[in-house]
């Protein structure tokens, strides 16, 4: 059976399902293996529009797998640090693959996301969840550093970090209301509900260009990076004249002006 199911719930709609209930879609080499293919899979695919990332059962995902992640092949001889940093490597990739993506990701958070499920809960776009979900890196109350799989320079940049140094200085779990209170999610609904909340979020953004959608994904994360608010604004003129000379920016100015519904190109 596929620990990461991938399906289409709706039209131009890819859903990523972590599949290992049992465990709380705890991470292991299978299961980071199979995202990172699943995560291909999605950039090859010119039809879709945006990612539902969520966890079969009561979590979303609970970290890494305390009853063994398993060996990244090839590293098989190699000493234990060196097996630890190439695990490490592997999932810490996670981030900036989901980040490479074209495509908004939008997690839906069903229960549990703890250590690389919070990691991938902040490297998406949009993140809502249910209201049993819980929040957290314990990784400081086990004798090493908190910042770990982007952690510590996602956080801060979504909650401020004065916030973020509180949560991973202490290591404490924090849920749903919380996570609203601070900004993290922009929804809590009922569980059964997180799913259907992200499918009316996917089909706003189907509602927009594909190439307005990519490149405002791509230069929202870039000006977190950048640094000053001039190259920022640099960014931003070059990329509204390069999408303006698109067909599909004509054909939506024109649709404006006749009250009528564009339809889409992707040229």
């Amino acid at each position: 059976m596929a620990t990461v199911e991938i399906s289409q719930p709706a039209e131009h709609v890819t859903q990523l399902t972590l599949n290992r209930p049992e465990r709380l879609n705890a991470l292991t080499y299978g299961l980071v293996e199979e995202l990172h293919n699943a995560l291909d899979a999605v950039k090859a695919d010119t039809s879709c529009r945006a990612v539902i990332l969520t966890g079969a059962g009561r979590g979303f995902c609970a970290g890494l797998d305390l009853n063994g992640f398993g060996t990244v092949p090839g590293t098989e001889e190699f000493g234990r640090p060196q097996q630890g940093m190439a695990v490490q490597q592997y999932i810490a990739q996670l981030v900036p693959h989901i980040r490479s993506l074209k495509v908004p990701v939008i997690a839906a958070i069903n229960g549990a996301a703890a250590g690389g499920g919070f990691a991938m809960s902040l490297a998406s776009d949009i993140r809502i969840c249910g209201r049993s979900a819980k929040f957290g890196t314990a990784f400081v109350r086990l004798g090493i550093s908190g910042c770990d799989i982007g952690v510590s320079w996602l956080l801060p940049r979504l909650i401020g970090a004065s916030r973020a140094h509180e949560l991973m200085l202490t290591g404490r779990v924090f849920d749903s209301a919380e996570a609203d209170q601070l900004g993290l999610v922009v929804r809590v609904v009922a569980d059964d509900q997180v799913i259907d909340e992200a499918l009316a979020i996917a089909e706003q953004i189907k509602a927009n260009s594909p190439m307005g959608t990519w490149m405002t994904k791509e230069v929202m994360w870039s000006n977190l990076e950048v640094s000053s608010m001039q190259a920022g604004i640099d960014l931003e003129n070059r990329t509204q004249i390069l999408t303006s000379m698109t067909e599909d920016s004509r054909a939506a100015m024109a649709s404006f002006l006749a009250r009528e519904q564009v339809e889409w190109q992707n040229r």
